[in-house]
């Protein structure tokens, strides 16, 4: 069996990084496959954006296209709540820093991410804030006072310093956007252009084992073709 690694540079705030959601979970059903989250800061720091009548109408077409390419639902909640909150922040950092958490504490680093994929974009939740991502943990069946002092533990520092690795992976693998996916064997990387496997997720997963299958047997990975869509590093929340 050839192990290999995903390297999935993503950012909870990017629609289409809910758009490839599915083929995150197809990956790690694959034997021999690990999956690691990189978390991009899309929308963190200076690029935090309140929610405005104008962001709203950026990115609801776009949140559309994403539900017809690949049946991923989004609530009512989040169009006709969370899109009309003016009172609401879209902020990367805090919900990467809860993925972080509840990979040190538990390694389920891609399931809180995924959690709050589905409370952003399905339950209109704010997931920037605190008490929030408490919740979303808690309904993982993670421990609500551990997960807390996991997320508190999370400095400042910390993040950015995962920020600037995770920047330094989009570059290393030639990525020029949220989501890019990168396969590892045995110290090689190549990136992935999944996007003709957007809604087909047993179709990529298909993939991804038959390029462990190649490289056991040669070494060597098979290329895709069709790129994408993607957001930009520092914008599209969607």
């Amino acid at each position: 069996m050839t192990y290999a690694t995903l390297h999935y540079i993503a950012d909870p705030l990017c629609g289409w990084c809910y758009a490839a959601a599915p083929l995150v979970r197809a990956a790690r059903d694959v034997a021999g496959l690990d999956v690691a989250l990189h978390g991009g800061g899309m929308m963190a720091g200076p690029n935090a954006q309140p929610v405005t009548p104008q962001l709203r109408s950026y990115v609801m077409p776009h949140d559309h296209r994403i539900a017809e390419l690949t049946g991923q639902p989004f609530g009512d909640a989040y169009f006709d709540g969370l899109l009309r909150d003016g009172t609401a922040v879209f902020d990367s950092a805090p919900p990467t820093a809860a993925a972080l958490a509840a990979e040190a504490l538990a390694g389920r680093g891609l399931d809180m991410f995924a959690a709050m994929q589905r409370a952003h974009y399905v339950d209109g939740k704010r997931i920037a804030e605190r008490d929030v991502l408490v919740d979303i943990a808690a309904d993982l069946g993670l421990d609500r006072a551990a997960f807390a002092k996991a997320l508190d533990a999370v400095d400042a520092n910390a993040l950015m310093a995962h920020f600037r690795e995770s920047r330094a992976w989009l570059a290393r693998v030639g990525g020029s956007g949220f989501p890019t996916f990168a396969l590892e064997i045995d110290g090689r990387l190549e990136r992935l252009e999944p996007g003709r496997y957007l809604g087909q997720p047993d179709a990529w997963r298909d993939a991804l084992r038959e390029r462990l299958m190649a490289a056991q047997a040669t070494s060597a990975a098979a290329g895709d073709a069709a790129a994408l869509p993607q957001c930009g590093p520092d914008g599209c929340a969607i």
